[in-house]
């Protein structure tokens, strides 16, 4: 039995949530990271959500990937952000 490279079929449309503190400088540090791997994101389309005490907050935003380096690369540099706590 013979496997794909990968689960994904590029190009694609795909969702990343990352979580971070409430701070104020959060959203666009995060936003600057997928517009350097993302240079066509709009990131009006990034959906945020607090945490029910407003501690944390999710950044999800669905980007358009054309190779799995490219996402390697994405997910790499947001895991490498001191504000990010995870990112999925």
């Amino acid at each position: 039995m013979t496997f794909p490279p990968t689960l994904i079929d590029y190009p694609c449309e795909f969702p990343i949530k990352i979580m971070g503190k409430n701070e104020e400088e959060f959203t666009k540090s995060i936003l600057m990271i997928v517009n350097r791997h993302i240079p066509n994101f709009d990131d009006k389309s990034a959906e945020t959500k607090a945490s029910k005490k407003n501690k944390y907050l999710s950044l999800t935003c669905t980007v358009h990937v054309v190779s799995q380096s490219q996402l390697d690369a994405l997910y790499q540099e947001l895991c490498d952000h001191p504000m990010v706590l995870m990112a999925l």
